[in-house]
């Protein structure tokens, strides 16, 4: 998706998606926070204070526009999954002529995704929303 638009909410990040010149899939990563096993007394209370802590990829998901509700309802299926998750990230990838993605192309990026957070780097090149669909900033 363009680097230039304002990006506020998940709405606002649909109809970002709608409007690129080629059809997008979304791809999703829902991460975990959790309290790293040789933690100090400090970073337990940003932990328990809801700030700090290790992310964990625990869930990832590819969708069409067509196949993407509301906040809520990316939520309520998620609960389906029986995870309990804190944040999302989400990227677009983009089409060709027209035709968006397929699944298994977008398999190789979410991949990408997972080792992104997993090895500890930059998130701040994707769109994050904590649980009740406020937009998180990284970095």
């Amino acid at each position: 998706m363009s680097e230039n638009i304002n990006i506020t909410n998940y709405e606002s990040l649909l109809l970002a998606a709608k409007q690129q010149a080629e059809p997008q899939r979304l791809l999703f990563v829902f991460l975990r926070a959790s309290l790293p096993e040789n933690h100090k007394d400090a970073e337990a209370n940003r932990f328990n204070s809801g700030r700090g802590g290790e992310l964990q990829p625990i869930m990832c998901v590819d969708k069409t526009l067509d196949e993407l509700g509301s906040f809520s309802d990316l939520v309520e299926e998620s609960k389906q999954m029986g995870q309990d998750w804190q944040l999302v990230l989400v990227v677009g990838l983009s089409g060709r002529n027209g035709v968006a993605p397929s699944s298994s192309e977008a398999d190789q990026p979410l991949k990408a995704m997972v080792q992104t957070v997993e090895m500890g780097g930059d998130l701040s090149k994707y769109v994050a929303f904590d649980r009740e669909g406020t937009s998180v900033q990284f970095g």
